[in-house]
């Protein structure tokens, strides 16, 4: 038993790390806007491959990496690839295109959608404080989702990507770190060679500052890390407890999209996010509740 609380609150901290690292993305994003969401998207995966491989070899895990190659194992992470790729892209060009609120309506509904995975394909079951809190952020995604029709698309397929992402990463016999190094090396050849079409400077044109340079070879880091950690996270945690502790990145994503960016935000949809972020209290109490009766009763 001990054992498996201090797995669950290292699964926790994982990812609180992970979702406030997402939730300052765009940061990030708008300082390397000089490039197209594709070609952030193909420096992401080059340099994530790169940080990942020595990883790899200074742990030693190079027969884990091989053995993540065989079976099912490859199968499920081609999938969660492609899914990871679809996320990155679309979330991209929704940050630097001025649709950051709309970007963090689908990590809004994401949460929802794991709740929903969890409870299908795993057959999870959801304590009474979470699924009134699950019910709750429905009610208030549901009504964030009218007033944004027009971006909608963008939400929905963030929410159903990343979705499915965490439910094969989850049901998949492969540890954090080998699962994301063969994603990135499934993507890697794609990635190249569209750099490759687009020249020396990849994307860069008149913008070819060191700096820049520096902010780009930092994604490997930027976009590693976080999923290391969400991976961490996903093995130890219930996929309802991690999707609704996603609500952390679309909050602050929400808040940078507000206050720094100026993006405009209407009564409606301020109220529907004040909703949701009650559901989110909802399930942080009882997270917090039932950790300190399970403490109590060790």
């Amino acid at each position: 038993m001990t054992d498996h609380r201090q797995d669950m609150r290292r699964g926790y901290g994982a990812a609180l790390a992970a979702y406030s690292a997402w939730g300052l993305l765009p940061i990030y994003f708008k300082l390397v806007a000089a490039l197209g969401p594709l070609e952030i998207v193909a420096h992401r995966v080059l340099w994530s491959m790169a940080l990942l491989l020595v990883l790899i070899v200074a742990r030693g895990r190079l027969a884990a990496l091989r053995a993540s190659f065989s079976g099912r194992v490859i199968v499920a992470l081609v999938a969660s690839a492609v899914l990871i790729a679809v996320n990155w892209i679309v979330y991209v060009w929704a940050a630097n295109s001025g649709h950051i609120l709309a970007a963090s309506l689908g990590y809004f509904l994401n949460p929802l959608v794991s709740v929903m995975l969890g409870v299908v394909f795993l057959k999870e079951r959801l304590r009474r404080a979470q699924m009134i809190a699950a019910a709750i952020a429905t009610v208030g995604a549901g009504a964030l989702a009218v007033t944004a029709m027009g971006s909608l698309w963008i939400s929905l397929v963030l929410a159903l990507s990343f979705g499915f992402y965490g439910l094969i990463r989850k049901v998949t016999p492969v540890d954090a770190l080998s699962g994301l190094a063969v994603e990135t090396m499934l993507l890697g050849p794609v990635a190249l060679a569209y750099l490759v079409v687009l020249g020396p400077d990849a994307g860069l044109g008149s913008d070819s500052s060191p700096g820049l340079w520096g902010l780009v070879a930092l994604s490997g880091v930027i976009t590693s890390v976080p999923l290391l950690l969400f991976g961490y996270a996903a093995r130890r945690l219930s996929l309802a407890a991690v999707g609704l502790l996603q609500y952390i990145a679309p909050s602050m994503q929400f808040l940078l999209g507000l206050i720094v960016y100026n993006e405009p935000l209407d009564p409606m949809r301020l109220t529907s996010f004040v909703i949701i972020w009650a559901g989110l209290a909802v399930f942080a109490h009882d997270a917090v509740r039932t950790a300190r009766a399970a403490r109590e009763g060790a």
